[in-house]
């Protein structure tokens, strides 16, 4: 299971989280995507944690909560959907298929 945290200020780092989640129990992994060009945190991250009981007093705790001068919206991380392939003709721009 992970643990979405969003709202967060574009400071936090890594290491802020870990800390804010430690206190609930042993936390695993922290994600903190990025922006392509900016390279600035994305104002969300996923947090893994050491068993489901940790993550839920982190979320009960943390959901709503002020930190950073931001309100927290912490919760269970949904499934990350598969992408389907763009639909259309894109790209294919091979001559015997033109109409003139």
């Amino acid at each position: 299971m992970s643990i979405y945290v969003g709202n967060l200020s574009y400071q936090v780092t890594e290491e802020d989280l870990k800390l804010a989640f430690a206190e609930y129990g042993k936390v695993n992994r922290v994600q903190l995507p990025t922006d392509r060009e900016t390279g600035r945190p994305r104002g969300f991250a996923f947090v893994e944690m050491e068993s489901d009981a940790q993550e839920t007093a982190a979320i009960e705790a943390l959901d709503g909560a002020e930190w950073m001068g931001r309100d927290l919206k912490v919760n269970k991380a949904k499934p990350r959907e598969e992408r389907s392939a763009p639909r259309g003709n894109w790209g294919n721009n091979n001559r015997n298929n033109r109409r003139y």
